[in-house]
């Protein structure tokens, strides 16, 4: 026997060894009803975001700021203040830089929990704070949540009038999460006066001298950034005119929109973000604490929060059926498929949504079906999850008419949010208007849903498992469109994972299944390209640094993405590189006895260049994953499984 078979006799024992103790280590973590669910947790912005709400909810009384919670506050406080970087400032990924809008959210939320300005920490955050363009240099949606308590000059903050709902169809221009952020904000908006704050509280510290706080306009007058800041003076001067009788008629229907859509959910679009404007809606409509409405909104944003004594954070949202589709798919993959996997298979089918969302007004005559990302969205079921969940299906006890249905409705649901540009987006078809990602208030750099390579390539992978024809002309479609979409470095772009390394490879196993040849041009440059960048531990890394300059940029080995990127080497038709072999050893060697492994870098991503996230379910589930098709792809093709 040569050497280097040894070396992979060897490499296969102790992967198969690696994947016993990990899938062992992920069963034990299946919750008693059969799901899956792991912490997803992001940047510092949430409990100051949090803190600001608790001003709203509970205003200073003479002057003085005291919530009933005060406790609580306190707590999140420390929190925030734990994340503080060496410069004084906040990031909004671990091991990134300082942020300017993370850095005034902490310092507005530290000054109102009472930490005093002389303070050297809070010295320190204000000198970040000017040195990256001071308060004038925020994104927009702090600029207007600080406007609601006058300690931002509202004229130079984008307006965001209730009356764009009476526009027809406007608001479903917007992507899912925009819209289900900008109605509630909307109606919290129209307040005629800023709500109180603590006596003597401002931010002209945080001002930076001899910068305008005038909404600007680069690209030229004929552009469509001026478009909107013309209209955006013109919304001004209604608030200030306008009819009140249409404003009445827009709130009313605004309010309606929203509560509509806090049915059969864990909250409005069960995230943070609407949630929390949600409750301050509310309060705005003259809803009082007491209301059903209101203390279920309450409700559902409270269990956001994580606080056991030890730790205090707010997860942005929850992620049980995501976290529990590929738990399934990784054991079934690992071959261990079983009781585990049967009621993990069962629970996602009584997850599926049954009733029309949002995703309806572009493709109004199909059957309502897919699955959220939570316990309860029914209004927003999402593409990814719907071809992750369809993934873990083809496994586990599914041979129910029940869950034949299920499965049935899902693949149907799929073909039908295709876009006209063959590829597939998160939660709407054809959702991307160009000209919106110009509005003001378009700072979270999310305003559109438009296709992506990633989710394009776990759908096609989706509907080929189940039974779709590789000729068919969506499969055909969604082909072209990767094709099209790939980088001219042989990446493709990863819009919900960090960030090429994600894309390309959720695109190289969508285009195998779809039937590509390894040997075609894109396959052979995409493998190519994984090897490249390759870090000399033998494992990968990227940071979230790639969506600010459009590249690769490095970073330390991740558990996930190292995972990520053997599994893209193998769909590109690579079973023998040593680029392959040492990123198999590099997971292997990395594990814990436990069978898990460590990883503390952000891998997940919410809103390219604005918000990050840390999946914890990610560095256990997706090492297995790999680890099993290595072997299952070695045996297939060398028949040399150890």
């Amino acid at each position: 026997m040569s050497a280097r078979l040894q070396v992979e006799d060897k490499l296969g024992t102790a992967s198969v060894r690696a994947i016993e103790r990990a899938a062992k280590l992920l069963v034990s973590r299946r919750r008693p009803e059969g799901y899956w669910w792991a912490d997803l947790t992001s940047d510092s912005t949430l409990e100051s975001d949090f803190v600001l709400l608790r001003l709203w909810l509970h205003p200073p009384v003479d002057g003085v700021w005291n919530p009933p919670d005060r406790d609580r506050v306190n707590r999140a406080a420390a929190a925030i203040l734990q994340r503080q970087l060496p410069d004084g400032g906040f990031n909004i990924y671990p091991g990134g830089p300082s942020e300017i809008s993370a850095t005034i959210k902490a310092y507005t939320a530290l000054k109102l929990a009472g930490i005093p300005a002389a303070d050297p920490r809070m010295s320190a955050m204000r000198e970040r704070v000017l040195a990256l363009g001071g308060l004038q240099s925020a994104n927009c949606y702090v600029k207007i949540n600080l406007s609601l308590f006058g300690l931002y000059p509202r004229d130079f903050c984008p307006s965001i009038p209730p009356e764009i709902i009476l526009l027809g169809n406007l608001i479903y221009k917007l992507s899912a999460w925009t819209r289900a952020i900008v109605i509630p904000l909307a109606i919290a908006h129209s307040a005629a006066a800023p709500r109180p704050v603590p006596a003597g509280f401002h931010l002209d510290e945080l001002i930076a001298p001899g910068a305008g706080f005038a909404l600007p306009n680069t690209e030229g007058f004929f552009t469509w950034s001026n478009v909107f800041l013309v209209a955006d003076r013109v919304a001004k001067l209604w608030e200030k005119h306008g009819s009140l009788s249409v404003r009445r008629k827009a709130v009313e229907r605004c309010k309606d929109w929203m509560l509509a859509r806090t049915r059969h959910s864990g909250g409005l679009a069960a995230i943070y973000p609407p949630m929390m404007y949600t409750i301050m809606a509310l309060d705005v409509l003259g809803y009082p604490a007491s209301h059903p409405e209101a203390v279920e909104a309450r409700r559902q944003f409270d269990a956001l929060l994580s606080d056991d004594g030890e730790r205090f954070f707010f997860q942005p949202c929850f992620s049980p059926v995501w976290d529990t589709a590929i738990s399934a798919f990784a054991l079934g993959q690992a071959g261990h498929s079983g009781p585990a996997v049967d009621r993990a298979a069962a629970w996602l089918v009584s997850r599926e949504c049954r009733q029309k969302g949002d995703w309806a007004v572009a493709r109004p005559n199909v059957e309502p079906s897919g699955w959220a990302f939570e316990f309860s969205n029914e209004h927003y079921p999402d593409i990814d999850d719907t071809a992750m969940v369809l993934l873990a299906l083809k496994h586990g006890a599914t041979r129910d008419q029940a869950s034949s249905e299920a499965i049935r409705r899902g693949v149907t649901w799929l073909l039908a949010m295709q876009s006209k540009d063959g590829g597939w987006a998160a939660f709407d078809a054809d959702n991307d208007w160009k000209p919106l990602e110009r509005a003001p208030f378009a700072g979270h750099n999310a305003m559109l849903d438009p296709s992506c390579p990633d989710i394009t390539g776990r759908v096609l992978e989706a509907l080929i498992e189940h039974g779709v024809e590789r000729n068919h002309p969506a499969i055909r479609r969604g082909v072209e469109y990767l094709i099209r979409t790939h980088e001219a470095d042989g990446s493709w772009f990863g819009r919900w994972g960090v960030n090429y390394v994600y894309g390309t490879v959720l695109a190289a196993r969508g285009l195998r299944a779809a039937g590509e040849s390894p040997r075609e041009a894109h396959m052979l440059r995409a493998g190519e390209w994984l090897r490249s960048i390759q870090n000399g531990d033998g494992g990968w890394g990227e940071s979230c640094e790639s969506y600010d300059r459009g590249t690769f940029v490095a970073a330390p080995s991740t558990a996930s993405q190292s995972a990520w990127a053997v599994l893209g080497l193998i769909a590109s038709g690579d079973d023998d590189s040593l680029s392959l072999q040492q990123g198999v050893e590099y997971l292997v060697e990395t594990q814990s006895p436990e069978g898990g492994w460590r990883e503390s870098l952000a891998t997940g991503t919410g809103f390219p260049r604005v918000f990050y996230l840390t999946y914890h379910s990610y560095r256990d589930t997706f090492p297995l994953l790999a680890l099993s098709e290595y072997l299952r792809y070695r045996n297939q093709t060398r028949g040399d499984l150890a």
